[in-house]
């Protein structure tokens, strides 16, 4: 396989994760990170201390905290930026010489929405919408289920690479297809973006689901899976309505494969937010859900699913669909419900559409 040269934006630990498994696979690839101490664990010692512990990565994986450098001179791009920072990381590229003509290929592995002044935008919109005109269909979206810990370590992962330009979905698949990861490419760009965003809604109420279920006579393995049968077909809905252009994608792995490793793996951070709500009473730090994401930091660590409930919830109004355990994540979180009332009138009473 022929070596590329790939510039990463976004030292957190699927940003990494990622990166590692392409420098690991021959390609030589720069990665953009905030913090100094990134830079210096990863180029001095081989490791991110900071967001991916424990992992030792390649040579081919250098870190500098300048993101034009990391931009400049990149066969390929990928956005790995947290959604809350995207199009202020996008804007400090567009300049460079090789962005501003296209002839970069980029991708985004960014999950969740973005706020607008007319309604939540989806990852790939937002980047098109700041990135040159020459950008537009042209972006890749890479999904499925991966958590950075097993793509790190080389374990087996399946992706999708979605885009409206097959040639680059296809462009961004060969790039990817390095041992450890098998990639597929798709032309379903908003479905596959709505699978990353809205499992990790899903994820917490079903880590509140577990955690109950511990020490429960009523909840079980039986009543997660019915929880999980009910959180795919809120996903569907979701797509379908926001323009989705393929029902199969809810069966893929960027479906119902993303959605099962994010409610049931240890590394799971929006399942674990869903036991903390019950073991830990962590909604007692927050009066309500926009105190909560103004103050996602005192979690301690990203619950993706807390801010893309606020996403979902305005979509649906805006949209008028029902979707109960979305909503009812939002009822929780903004204090309106207690987690156990939600999930005895979900569960119990018969609410859950499955």
């Amino acid at each position: 396989m022929e070596s590329k040269n790939v510039g990463v934006l976004g030292g957190g630990a699927w940003g990494t994760g990622l990166a590692q498994a392409l420098a690991r696979g021959g390609h030589t690839v720069q990665m953009w990170a905030l913090e100094p101490e990134v830079k210096e664990s990863v180029n001095k010692e081989h490791e991110n201390k900071r967001y991916l512990p424990g992992y030792k990565l390649s040579e081919n994986l250098t870190v500098s905290n300048d993101i034009i450098e990391v931009a400049t001179g990149k066969e390929f791009l990928i956005i790995a930026s947290p959604s809350l920072f995207l199009a202020s990381t996008i804007r400090k590229i567009t300049a460079v010489p090789n962005i501003a003509d296209g002839t970069t290929v980029i991708a985004s592995l960014t999950k969740g929405f973005v706020p607008s002044a007319d309604g939540p935008k989806l990852i790939l919109e937002t980047i098109e919408n700041v990135l040159p005109g020459i950008y537009k269909g042209n972006t890749v979206y890479v999904a499925g289920p991966s958590h950075a810990e097993e793509v790190a370590m080389g374990k087996l992962t399946g992706l999708i690479a979605a885009s409206e330009n097959p040639k680059n979905s296809i462009k961004v698949r060969e790039l990817l297809r390095v041992p450890g990861l098998m990639v597929y490419s798709s032309l379903d760009v908003i479905g596959v973006q709505i699978c990353a965003a809205a499992k990790n809604v899903i994820a917490v109420v079903y880590g509140a689901l577990d955690a109950v279920s511990e020490h429960s006579q009523t909840f079980g393995d039986n009543a997660e899976s019915l929880l999980m049968a009910a959180g795919l077909n809120e996903i569907q809905t979701l797509g379908m309505a926001m323009g989705a252009t393929h029902p199969e994608t809810f069966t893929s792995i960027s479906g119902v494969g993303d959605l099962d490793v994010t409610c049931k793996s240890k590394y799971g951070r929006n399942r674990r937010f869903g036991q903390d709500i019950i073991k830990s009473d962590i909604l007692s730090k927050f009066s309500n859900l926009d105190d909560l994401i103004e103050n996602i930091g005192k979690v301690g660590y990203l619950p993706e699913g807390a801010v893309a409930c606020k996403y979902v919830h305005e979509i649906c109004e805006r949209k008028n669909i029902k979707l109960t355990i979305c909503d009812g994540l939002y009822r929780i979180l903004n204090k309106e419900i207690r987690p156990l009332d939600f999930l005895d009138e979900l569960l119990i009473q018969g609410k859950v559409h499955a």
